[in-house]
C-alpha cells in the first residue's frame, strides 16, 4: 500500500484569540505558537537563537547556584548549632523535649540571675573545699561511785540524769545519751518490780503486774498542749487492781529531783464514778469522815492538822489540795447550802505527801514505802468501794451508823456539836 502523505495542521483563524499549546514551556519565553503568523523568518531564527543562549546560560547558573546552596547549607548547619531559630511568622515552632514548661516563662533577666546563682554557688563549692566529717565521741557513762544498782532502793545516778533530762529536754540531747537513759529506766524497772512486791504486802487486791503495766512513759503528747518540752523530767508508777490504767483508786509514785512524792486516790475519774461519789458524799456523810479520821492516815498525809482539831480539819485540807479543777459553783442537783457542797464540787480525789530525794536511794527504800502505803490503804479502799463496790461484801455493816435512806443517826454529843456549830 502506498504511503499516504500526511496533511499539513489546519490551522483555525479565530478573530481576536490565540491557540495555545497544551505543552509547557521549559522557559520563560513565550512559544513560537504564540507568535501571530505574520512575524518575518529572520525575527523566529533570532529568537530562538536567544531561547538557546537563555537555556545554556540557565543551565550553568542552576549548577553554580547548586553548588552554591549546598555550600550554604553546610555554613547555615554550623550557625544553627550556635545561634537560636529565627521566630517565623504564623504557627509558632514545636518546642524542642528539653525545654521544659517554666523554662518558656523566663525572661532574659531571671536567666541572667539564674547564672550569676549558679556561679556564686559554684564559687560557694570551691570555697568549701571537702566535705568535713563531724566525729561524735562515744558516750561515757557516769561513774556509779563504788554504789552498786540493786533492786530495792533508786540509783543516785537515776535521780542525775532526771537532773540532767530537765535542763536538756530535747530530742538530740536525749539521743546523744542514750546510754544513759536505757540504764536509769531499767534502774527504774527494777525499783518498781521490788515495790510491787511491797504495795502487795499492803493491799492483797494489788495484783502482781509487770513492770510495763504501772509506769508511765516519759514521752510526753506534744499535739494540743503549749508546753513544747517532748518529755517528762521524772519517772512515775501507779498501782490498782487492774495497773496505771482502770476505775480503780490508785498507788503512785512520783521520782524527780527535788520534787519525789508518794499519793494516791483517783485522778480525773469519769463522770460516772463523780457521779456515784457525789451521791455517796450526799447520802452517807460519815462514811467519809471515818475514812478521814484513820490516825496513820492523818499522820502521815496531813502532819499539819491537829489531834484537835478533829476530822473537820482533815475534810477541808483534803479539800484544799484537790482545787485544781475543782467546780467554780454547786454541781447540778445540789444545793449550795448543802453541809458538804466544798467535797461535792470536786473532781479529784487524791493525798499525798512528799518526800526527800534520799528516801528513794536509801538501803531501806522500800521499808519506808511501806510505811507511807499504810497510812493510804484504807483512803484507798474506801474509794474502790464507792466506784466499784464488790458484790460480794454486805455494805450493811460499814454503814451501822447510818438510818435508814442515807439518813445520820448522831449520838447526844455529836447533836450538841451540830447545834453549836450552827
Amino acid at each position: 500500500m502506498p504511503a499516504t502523505k500526511r496533511s499539513a495542521p489546519v490551522q483555525e483563524e479565530v478573530t481576536g484569540t490565540r491557540r495555545r499549546s497544551g505543552r509547557l514551556s521549559s522557559t520563560q519565553l513565550k512559544s513560537v505558537y504564540f507568535e501571530s503568523e505574520d512575524e518575518s523568518e529572520e525575527q523566529a531564527a533570532g529568537r530562538k537563537k536567544r531561547a538557546t543562549l537563555t537555556k545554556k546560560r540557565g543551565r550553568k547558573a542552576m549548577d553554580e547556584s547548586d553548588e552554591e546552596e549546598e555550600v550554604f547549607k553546610e555554613d547555615s548547619e554550623e550557625e544553627a548549632e550556635v545561634q537560636p531559630k529565627k521566630k517565623s511568622r504564623g504557627r509558632p515552632p514545636k518546642k524542642a523535649k528539653e525545654e521544659s514548661d517554666e523554662d518558656q516563662y523566663h525572661t532574659p533577666k531571671e536567666d541572667e540571675d539564674d547564672k550569676d546563682n549558679n556561679e556564686d554557688d559554684e564559687d560557694e563549692d570551691d570555697d568549701d573545699g571537702p566535705r568535713k566529717v563531724e566525729i561524735i565521741p562515744l558516750e561515757k557513762l557516769r561513774d556509779t561511785g563504788g554504789v552498786p544498782y540493786e533492786d530495792h532502793y533508786v540509783h543516785k545516778n537515776t535521780m542525775l540524769f532526771l537532773k540532767d533530762l530537765k535542763a536538756n529536754n530535747k530530742r538530740p540531747w536525749l539521743k546523744s545519751h542514750d546510754g544513759e537513759y536505757r540504764r536509769a529506766l531499767k534502774d527504774w524497772q527494777s525499783f518498781v518490780d521490788a515495790t510491787t512486791q511491797t504495795l502487795i504486802e499492803v493491799d492483797e487486791t494489788i495484783p502482781e503486774l509487770p513492770a510495763k503495766d504501772v509506769i508511765f512513759r516519759i514521752h510526753r503528747d506534744i499535739r494540743f498542749s503549749k508546753d513544747p518540752t517532748p518529755y517528762k523530767a521524772h519517772f512515775s508508777a501507779a498501782w490498782s487492781r487492774t495497773g496505771k490504767k482502770g476505775p480503780y483508786a490508785v498507788y503512785y509514785i512520783h521520782c524527780e529531783p527535788k520534787a519525789t512524792f508518794i499519793g494516791g486516790g483517783l485522778w480525773h475519774p469519769e463522770a460516772a464514778y463523780i457521779a456515784k461519789l457525789r451521791a455517796s458524799i450526799d447520802e452517807r456523810p460519815r462514811r467519809w469522815r471515818r475514812a478521814f479520821s484513820d490516825p496513820h492516815l492523818k499522820r502521815v498525809f496531813f502532819p499539819a492538822v491537829k489531834e484537835k482539831d478533829g476530822v473537820e480539819a482533815v475534810v477541808k485540807a483534803f479539800v484544799a489540795r484537790n482545787q485544781e479543777n475543782a467546780l467554780k459553783k454547786r454541781p447540778m442537783g445540789y444545793e449550795v447550802t448543802h453541809r458538804d457542797i466544798e467535797l461535792l464540787k470536786l473532781r479529784n480525789f487524791t493525798i499525798g505527801t512528799k518526800l526527800d530525794d534520799s528516801v528513794l536511794s536509801s538501803d531501806d527504800a522500800q521499808a519506808k514505802i511501806k510505811e507511807t502505803m499504810r497510812g493510804l490503804e484504807g483512803f484507798i479502799t474506801f474509794l474502790n468501794s464507792v466506784v466499784m463496790p464488790d458484790p460480794n461484801l454486805d455494805d450493811d455493816e460499814s454503814d451501822e451508823e447510818d438510818g435508814e435512806n442515807g439518813e445520820e443517826v448522831y449520838s447526844d454529843d455529836e447533836a450538841r456539836e451540830d447545834e453549836e456549830d450552827e
